[in-house]
């Protein structure tokens, strides 16, 4: 008898990630004893702040073992409602304004999830974080990439968005400080989009978890606090970066209280709650002291510069200066090959594992993402097998096989 089909259809719009293809790959050398530098990861080298690990060890020895509201402990979206405040000029109820989520990953799902339907379009800038460009598709809705010129440092362009914008668009993603880009959003700019999604009733996603790893006296601007905008905004953030919390997978969703009902509808069926001891840590990340914050990204900020230097200097390649997160978003169209198989001719022959372009859609295409996300030690070995490795190739087009 023939097999039906098992898979909904939907998902043969969903591939793997190239990352977890490099990341595989990578594991597997390693096993087999070659010693790789890892620059592909978007993950802090830096430990979780001691003040943060030992509230959530308390919070185990207390018993804070059991389920939470859906929408987090009240004492966490307390500390989300005054960071929002203090840092953003914003003001959320934290009784039916913040959820608390399994990571901004969770959030981005739920929130797509709610509010999606099929044959929607989503404009997605890009090159973009893959998740942006995959959930859509898990709800039948259609991505609309919108190209960042790398000619303006990957900056969005309100005309380009207003032509892309059609009858059936519902939503538009943000992302600011930018992944892989490392472009950060300026307030002008946030005021022209604002503009046009006002005046085509679009939601927006704007996914601000880089906020706080930012360079050269950039400032952060957060759209919800733009006139008009809180009311059809979500803003995404999390732990994960600012205070090197990978491992804890928690984020949050601050948005409009009429928003929040679907959304919170999802997460209560997909999660029930986030981690409740882990809720206790990140009070602690909130409320306690920031200079560790401070301490990382003044240490991301020298391993940028070392990272962007080297890049510039290697033949056929070409970076523009990050202004925020912790990646290099390096152009290798000179050398005639695929982000995939540059990558995987790195990883082979020179130990270092960094990222495809093409993993953040169509317009990565002849990129690299490296992150920094590792010790400048490492880095400065990663960057002179690279460039070794590159310097065996002539940037004139010609093609490697494995």
């Amino acid at each position: 008898m023939e097999t039906k089909r098992r898979e909904a259809l939907r998902m043969a719009g969903v591939p793997f990630s190239d990352i977890r293809v490099i990341f595989e790959r990578a594991t597997y050398l390693e096993k087999e004893g070659v010693p790789i530098i890892h620059m592909e990861l978007g993950r802090p080298d830096f430990d979780t702040p001691p003040h943060v690990k030992i509230a959530a060890e308390g919070a185990l020895e207390q018993g804070l073992v059991h389920y939470t509201s859906n929408y987090g402990l009240f004492e966490l979206r307390q500390a989300v409602a005054l960071k929002l405040q203090r840092d953003n000029g914003l003001n959320y109820d934290p009784d039916g304004e913040i959820a608390v989520t399994v990571g901004v990953s969770e959030a981005i799902f739920s929130v797509m999830s709610a509010f999606l339907d099929q044959g929607d379009e989503v404009i997605v800038p890009g090159p973009s974080w893959l998740n942006y460009l995959r959930i859509p598709a898990m709800m039948g809705a259609q991505v609309v990439p919108l190209p960042l010129p790398a000619k303006d440092g990957f900056q969005l362009e309100p005309e380009m968005l207003e032509k892309a914008i059609t009858p059936l668009t519902k939503m538009l993603v943000l992302i600011s400080p930018h992944n892989p880009t490392g472009a950060v959003l300026q307030k002008k700019t946030l005021e022209s989009v604002a503009a046009l999604v006002q005046q085509h009733d679009i939601l927006v996603i704007s996914d601000e978890i880089y906020e706080k790893i930012i360079y050269d006296g950039q400032a952060h601007v957060s759209i919800a606090a733009l006139p008009g905008m809180k009311e059809r905004t979500f803003l995404l953030n999390g732990f994960s970066k600012a205070y090197s919390m990978t491992g804890w997978r928690l984020g949050y969703v601050a948005t409009d209280r009429e928003l929040m009902g679907p959304l919170i509808r999802v997460h209560q069926y997909v999660t029930t709650c986030a981690t409740s001891f882990a809720q206790a840590g990140a009070i602690q990340a909130l409320n306690g002291p920031q200079d560790c914050v401070a301490q990382m990204v003044a240490a991301f900020q020298r391993r940028r510069n070392l990272v962007v230097s080297a890049l510039n200097r290697m033949p056929g390649v070409a970076c523009h200066v990050p202004q925020g997160a912790f990646y290099a978003f390096a152009d290798i169209s000179a050398f005639g090959l695929s982000g995939q198989e540059l990558a995987l001719y790195l990883l082979e022959e020179a130990g270092v594992a960094v990222v495809p372009g093409e993993a953040f859609g169509d317009h990565g295409r002849g990129y690299l993402r490296i992150s920094y996300a590792n010790s400048y030690d490492k880095l400065s070995e990663g960057l002179e097998r690279m460039g070794r490795a590159l310097a065996r190739l002539s940037p004139t087009g010609r093609a490697w096989q494995r």
